[in-house]
Formats: C-alpha cells, structure tokens, sequence
C-alpha cells in the first residue's frame, strides 16, 4: 500500500520557525473529551478506564519523522510514570493504513494501548488534529492541561507529570 499524499508533511520544516508560544500551550482546565479509544486489539477504552488517572493522549502517524523520533521516549515516560496511576493512549491518525501502525507497536514493543481513529472523530473530538504529533496531557480532574504541537520537552513534560500525579 503506497502512501496517501498529505501537503501538510511539507511545512513540516516551518514548524520550528513558529516558536515555542505557537507550538505548546494550555489549554485552559478545557474537559477532555469523552473519547472510547478503539485499539488494535479490538478492545475499547471509555473515559472509566482512565478516570482518576493523569493520562498523555499522543496523536502520531507512522510517516510522521517527528512522531518516530519522540516514541521511545514516550515509552520511557511512560515506564518511568505508570506505577504512579499514569496511562498513555498513542492514536494514529486516519490515513494511517491499521496494517503500518500494528506493525509499529509489534516492531517497537509500545508498552502502552495504540488506538486507531479510522474516521478521524478523535482528532475532530480533541480539537481538530491535523499536525502530528499532537500530545495532551489531561489531569485526574479529566482537564486537558496541556497541549505540544510537535515533540515536548521531555524534562518540562516529566516536570508537569510529576506535580500532576502529587495532586489528589
């Protein structure tokens, strides 16, 4: 299956030219939205299996440099946070053939649950994705307190994680 020809790929090279402010913001305390993940081994997960949690939403392709680049340190975060009631959902885009993204999370052992969004009402849902890789990060209150648009600082982000998973 050959790829589908996407011209947002060539601003790619743009992205850091719009600077930190543009690329990763708050988003305000807005609620996550009540989102039923369908992963690829068929199970669902509804807002229930994370309440309570502080979980990192990470909207990926696997033709995206960027999204390939941040995952293992998304895994790190993820191995590094888990224990502490933390949980990660990676959700390939639409246009991203099943087959290409179970290939990805068999081939780089993706610890965490991999969604596919086939008609792209999650992207729509968590505020019109286009540009990956998008992450939130939703706290245990279900606010999104974050957004990255683009890989995060991992240190800033492992920051946030922390104070996140103190607050009760």
């Amino acid at each position: 299956m050959t790829p589908r020809w996407r011209p947002w790929l060539l601003t790619a090279p743009l992205w850091p030219m719009l600077g930190a402010a543009a690329l990763a913001g708050c988003v305000g305390g807005d609620r996550a939205p009540a989102s039923t993940f369908r992963l690829l081994d068929g199970r669902s997960l509804a807002p229930a299996d994370w309440q309570g949690r502080v979980l990192l939403v990470n909207f990926w392709a696997t033709t995206c440099a960027s999204c390939v680049k941040e995952m293992p340190q998304l895994v790190q975060t993820y191995l590094r946070f888990r224990e502490r009631g933390f949980e990660t959902i990676a959700v390939a885009m639409s246009y991203d053939p099943p087959e290409w993204v179970a290939n990805f999370a068999r081939t780089r052992q993706l610890p965490f649950p991999v969604a596919l969004d086939s008609d792209g009402s999650l992207a729509r849902a968590w505020g019109e994705v286009k540009l990956t890789p998008t992450t939130y990060i939703v706290d245990r209150q279900a606010r999104i307190v974050k957004r990255y648009v683009g890989e995060p600082d991992f240190a800033a982000l492992a920051a946030l994680l922390e104070r996140l998973l103190k607050a009760a």
